[in-house]
């Protein structure tokens, strides 16, 4: 259509020449022959009007460029019925751009990528091949090359742009400030020639002062252009600029001028032809500028008086008239805030910034450069000055694949999405807006042009905004994060900037981090899908396909929608919220029935299914916990190994599944486990940890904290309690239970052991007594005396017993303890109870149905209860305990081994290659114990104790053996710091002369560990996360990363790389999708995603498969590393994260100069690698005082981001 209305022009406009040929050679109509008044003005003003008789029709255009621009003119060309040719690079044999053309050759090959489009023979010999009438040069590269114009023109072919020696002129920035002075306009203070050397360059300084700027005398655009301040830059930052106009332009040459402080950067559009018209069209406002660079460019110019801008469009026109200047070019003025201005340069040649012109001008500069250049005259294009006029305001916002947190560095890959910003006043010039885009280091980082075209600025602002937030790019950073904060400041706003607006609006670089967690979650996928789980699986076993059944909770009957759930019945955390601890145990104490505490979502699942129940599977029960067990004492969450796990294995955050819980289960008291001073974790913490800690849990939702010490150490459990008082949580201090109380010849632990130890917590101020049997040791005889002598030495304290089924006798003790006086039991849903998990939550509320202790739970309840975890424990097959345990073992009387520690320690015996002698691992677990000093065994005492079991199995070592040779063998690390006093002080002493014998000289701790170690600056740890991440941090990830370092380092990166893998099914997250399978995510409420995964592609010759997804029924790809076949390609090393002397490459690009060496002692601040990316330099430097200990960049070396440049040894600072 576009080529036929163009031929229908032509026609129009030939009979319109041929009628004013035969009337004379007057170029006015005579009467009787004037054609209607709006074809005229088509014929004068169309894309096709008719050259004069002496010029030829351009046939056929080349754009000698690459990128949006190229597109821009063919699509000029398209509507003029000119044909277009385009030329690509090897590194662009997949560009949009020459797709777009009607024809396209490689040019320069086997150069370099920017060298190729530099190759001024090789562009000339494709254009006379190829029969081009014209060459367009777009911008950069050599569209300001006075040779590349006069090589075009010498061979007879048309050149769109200015003469070749208006080209010299003005691209001579020297020569160029020489006509303006001629022309009578005013210039900034400068060299009159290139400056030759540093001396000659420093010598300027001293004579103007500072601040100077040194800028190509060749290009622009911000490249090779520094500032410098200090006489001490002078001599680096000529080096750069000449090294980056030597890279950008051919040619090194630089010329040095006064720099001005605080201006607007104002450019004029101007148009001239060969008859000597000039006319304007209006200015620009440049001003937001990041490093010399235009960022978002304004026409007309905010608050620019009339006075000022009829002058400066005056001088504009002067100094072009005054060089004969032709075409499209700009007019570049300073404008200081006195309103004098300087005239700094002209480009000639069309700007990056053109379409906002064009926008409130309507004139298209692309199509009147080819007219102009095919021999049309101004007024024969109807651009005559009276005529031009200006229609609202337009903004262009140049949207790049650059990172503003991190100091704009270019950023390359693959375009994964690519959804932009459209509708009523918006202009997108783009080349590389779409999904599947390859972003490479080669090139300017430009992505898309975003123009806003509104009748004023705040209106042009509000849709550009609009648009902004429209935009979902994956796969590469780009600047979007930072054009919404320029687009949204007041100042912006009111269109009051000048080039110190970015550098002092620090609040522009603060960032909301964008989520794109449907891409990240589709990278997880296909991660699984190419390398397997993402967490390791102890057994073959499969999850089932089964999606667990929900049972029913109460709908609301009085509302007349159904959908509507009735609020849960009040529970016992009302009394805590509105009595507080003291008050909730009184109220325990008063009560008349056993209350009990349901281990189904911490300690049960840790028992049998090695801790990995994930929070997805809890939330879809909660609410059903709510309503119909709101009389339980508490629902234990939380704690012990879930903290750590959550974050190793499930790649879930602990203190999410907190508070998720809690907004779902608001009646219920929570149940954690803390380790004292401990905490969660297995090792000795500062003590402000731990009362950080507990302050932390109690604010997301924790309210009874079940501390106990493994070796029953008071000073490490008075810590705890004291951390907790202080939080205002609930204190069940509690004592953990080894040995037989109903067996006299076990002496140690008696009942009087137990009850001075009750004493003590007691006095300390524990609002509930707690036992622990941890082993299920506590006899339904041992359970009557223990708990009943407690009751008589205690009764006004609650008290709460905690036991393990291993040995079957579970139930029988709960209701011994119930009988004798306990007013708390803990059990676990029907269908997660028996064995190394807790007693049966139906068992024994039948047991006790009708009688005075009496649970007021529904059998019902507890049945629709278990039906859910039955299914849901079958998700879990893989790491099932019922695998290697068929049944509950009464050996543990001898053994003493912790349900909580059973499963897992068999696990590990199969991962040893002891599965054949777990029997004897679990005698050997005795002895150890014995020679250990017969202790509590609870995390982490009962890891010592099995420990030292598989090492005696493992050696066939007897107890005498260990004692005899004890000073030869090296014992596992954790059974040496056990006898150091890195868990505190065992009952009775430790065992000699084993521990001096296994300790010699290392250190022995004989005070509470934590005692001496120093606080941790919670500021300071917040700070390095934060550095070492590049995001925010919460709270809860700095005592996180204070509890487990490398685990939270390890979890925040998984997160920031595959999102919240949390949301998906626990099938989904274990083993991934099968192909063709459709699945439904739901990542926050009212919004969830389709994912049908489509196919997983052949191995590419980097070792990566694309994995294709349909999302939301669009197709969507993801590249992954398969990590099995890349194990024989040779792939260079990364930095590594968080290590201060190890020093990756802060952007993709090539090595230009490596200025240390291995065994250079350099300092802070030192330059020690030049990196070059999409023709921008980046001088790399120390980040401390140290020595460098080995190179791994070479010159002219292409690196990716973070790939390794040196490690050194840093000096502490």
């Amino acid at each position: 259509m576009l080529r036929l209305q163009a031929k229908v022009s032509r026609l129009c406009a030939g009979a319109r020449n041929q009628l004013l040929s035969e009337v004379g050679a007057t170029n006015k109509p005579c009467h009787g022959f004037r054609l209607p008044k709006g074809v005229a003005q088509y014929s004068a003003s169309s894309t096709s009007a008719v050259p004069k008789t002496d010029e030829r029709v351009i046939k056929k255009l080349m754009v000698a460029n690459r990128g949006e621009i190229a597109i821009r003119v063919f699509r000029a060309c398209t509507e003029m019925n000119i044909r277009t040719v385009a030329i690509y690079s090897e590194q662009d044999m997949m560009h949009l751009h020459r797709q777009k053309a009607d024809e396209s050759y490689i040019v320069g090959k086997s150069l370099p990528p920017v060298a190729a489009y530099l190759n001024i023979p090789d562009i000339i010999r494709i254009a006379k091949e190829n029969d081009v009438d014209a060459i367009h040069p777009g911008y950069g590269f050599l569209s300001e090359r006075s040779d590349f114009a006069q090589s075009i023109i010498n061979e007879g072919i048309k050149f769109v742009g200015p003469s070749p020696e208006v080209v010299r002129k003005m691209g001579d920035k020297v020569e160029a400030r020489q006509a303006a002075i001629s022309a009578g306009v005013q210039v900034v203070p400068g060299t009159d020639k290139p400056v030759q050397s540093i001396e000659e360059a420093q010598e300027f300084c001293q004579k103007y002062g500072l601040p100077v700027i040194f800028k190509a005398a060749y290009g622009g655009g911000g490249r090779g252009m520094r500032v410098v301040k200090s006489f001490d830059e002078v001599e680096e930052n000529f080096k750069r600029a000449s090294s980056e106009a030597e890279a950008a332009f051919g040619n090194g040459a630089l010329f040095l001028e006064k720099f001005i402080e605080r201006p607007r950067h104002i450019e004029l559009q101007i148009l001239g032809d060969r008859d000597g018209n000039v006319v304007h069209l209006y200015e620009r406002d440049c001003s937001v500028q990041r490093r010399h660079q235009k960022v978002v460019e304004i026409a007309p110019a905010p608050h620019l008086s009339p006075a000022i801008r009829d002058s400066m469009a005056a001088d504009a026109v002067a100094l072009a008239k005054h060089v004969g200047y032709e075409n499209a070019g700009t007019v570049e003025f300073l404008l200081d805030n006195d309103g004098n201005y300087y005239f700094i340069e002209v480009n000639a040649r069309l700007q990056v910034e053109h379409t906002v012109t064009e926008e409130v001008t309507g004139v298209d500069l692309v199509q009147s450069q080819i007219k102009i250049a095919e021999g049309y005259t101004l007024p024969e294009l109807g651009l005559q000055q009276k005529d031009i006029n200006l229609h609202g305001y337009a903004i262009q916002c140049r949207m790049t694949t650059e990172d503003p947190a991190k100091n704009f560095q270019p950023d390359t890959g693959r375009i994964e999405v690519f959804r932009s910003g459209e509708g009523m006043g918006i202009r997108l010039d783009g080349a590389l807006g779409f999904a599947g885009a390859i972003i490479s280091p080669y090139y300017d980082s430009l992505l898309v042009k975003v123009i806003a075209h509104a009748w004023d600025h705040s209106s042009a602002c509000a849709k550009m905004l609009r648009t902004l937030r429209e935009f979902r790019i994956r796969g590469v950073k780009t600047n979007i994060p930072f054009l919404l904060n320029v687009v949204q400041h007041q100042q912006f706003l009111s269109g009051s900037v000048d080039t110190y607006f970015i550098d002092e609006n620090p609040q522009l670089f603060s960032f909301e981090p964008t989520q794109n967690r449907a891409q990240k979650l589709l990278h997880y996928l296909g991660q699984v899908m190419v390398n397997g789980p993402q967490t390791p699986l102890a057994t073959p076993q499969v999850p089932s396909d089964i999606i667990p059944s929900v049972p029913e909770v109460p709908f609301d009957s009085s509302c007349d929608i159904s959908s509507i759930v009735k609020s849960p019945p009040s529970g016992w955390r009302d009394i805590i919220l509105n009595e507080g601890p003291e008050g909730f145990a009184k109220k325990v104490r008063q009560h008349d029935g056993l209350l009990l505490m349901d281990t189904t979502f911490r300690d049960a699942h840790q028992s049998l299914l090695a801790t990995r129940v994930r929070t997805h599977d809890l939330k879809r029960i909660s609410p059903y916990v709510s309503h119909r067990f709101n009389n339980l004492y508490s629902c234990e969450n939380w704690g012990g190994a879930t903290f750590d796990v959550a974050m190793r294995f499930l790649h879930e955050c602990p203190w999410e599944r907190l508070a998720t819980l809690r907004k779902l289960i608001p009646n219920v008291p929570f149940q954690m486990l803390l380790r004292g001073a401990n905490a969660v974790g297995y090792t000795n913490y500062p003590d402000n940890v731990v009362y950080k800690f507990c302050d932390l849990a109690v604010q997301h939702g924790m309210d009874i904290f079940r501390i106990f010490d493994s070796l029953n150490y008071m000073p490490n459990i008075i810590v705890g309690m004291e951390a907790v008082g202080k939080a205002g949580g609930v204190i069940e201090a509690s004592m953990s239970y080894t040995g037989d109380v109903s067996d006299p010849s076990k002496s140690k632990y008696n009942l009087d052991y137990y009850l001075n130890m009750a004493d003590e917590l007691v006095k300390a101020g524990t609002h509930i007594l707690g036992v622990k049997d941890m082993a299920g040791l506590l006899k339904p005889q041992a359970a009557t005396m223990l708990i009943g002598a407690l009751r008589e030495r205690f009764p006004d304290i609650p008290i709460h017993v905690h036991t393990h089924d291993t040995a079957g006798a579970g139930v029988a003790s709960m209701l011994a303890c119930a009988h004798a006086g306990a007013d708390v039991v803990d059990v676990a849903v029907d269908s997660m109870s028996g064995m190394t998990s807790q007693p049966s939550m139906g068992a024994v509320v039948a047991a006790v149905e009708r009688t005075k202790l009496d649970t007021g739970i529904s059998m019902d309840d507890v049945c629709n209860y278990s039906a859910y975890w039955e299914q849901t424990r079958n998700l879990y097959a893989p790491f099932e305990c019922c695998v290697t345990m068929k049944s509950g073992n009464s050996d543990i009387y001898n053994n003493e081994i912790p349900g909580g520690q059973y499963t897992n320690l068999q696990f590990q015996s199969y991962s040893l290659g002891l599965a054949d002698q777990f029997e004897e691992v679990k005698k050997t677990y005795s002895v150890a114990n014995k020679l250990m000093g017969d202790i509590p065994k609870v995390t982490p005492s009962s890891k010592v104790v099995g420990d030292l079991a598989q090492f005696m199995v493992q050696n066939k070592l007897t107890a005498s053996m260990v004692e005899e040779k004890a000073d030869e063998l090296s014992f596992p690390n954790s059974v040496v710091e056990y006898f150091q006093g890195y868990l505190g002080a065992p009952p009775g002493g430790y065992p000699e002369p084993l521990r001096s014998k296994i300790l010699k000289d290392k250190e022995r701790i004989e005070h509470r560990p934590g005692k001496s170690l120093p606080p941790i600056n919670f500021d300071d740890l917040k700070t390095s996360l934060m550095e070492k991440h590049g995001q925010a941090v919460r709270d809860v990830d700095v005592i996180s990363s204070a509890l487990y370092p490398k685990v939270t380092d390890e979890f925040i990166e998984f997160r920031s790389k595959y999102g919240p893998v949390d949301c998906l099914d626990t099938k989904m997250f274990l083993v991934g999708p099968k192909m063709a399978q459709e699945i439904e995510v739901e990542i926050e409420k009212g919004k969830t995603l389709s994912i049908k995964t489509l196919a997983v592609g052949d191995l590419n010759k980097f070792g990566q498969r694309e994995v294709f997804f349909e999302l939301n029924g669009q197709l969507r790809s993801v590249i992954i590393t398969d990590l099995e076949a890349t194990k024989e390609l040779s792939v260079h090393p990364k930095a590594k994260k968080g290590v201060k002397g190890s020093i990756g490459a802060p952007m993709p690009g090539t090595v230009l100069e490596v200025k240390v060496k291995e065994g250079d002692k350099i300092s802070k601040g030192d330059p020690i690698v030049v990196l070059s990316a999409m023709k921008m330099e980046m001088v790399v430097n120390a980040p401390a005082d140290g020595v460098v200990k080995s190179v791994a960049a070479e010159l002219n070396m292409k690196l990716e981001g973070d790939d390794l440049l040196l490690e050194m040894d840093c000096e502490k600072e």
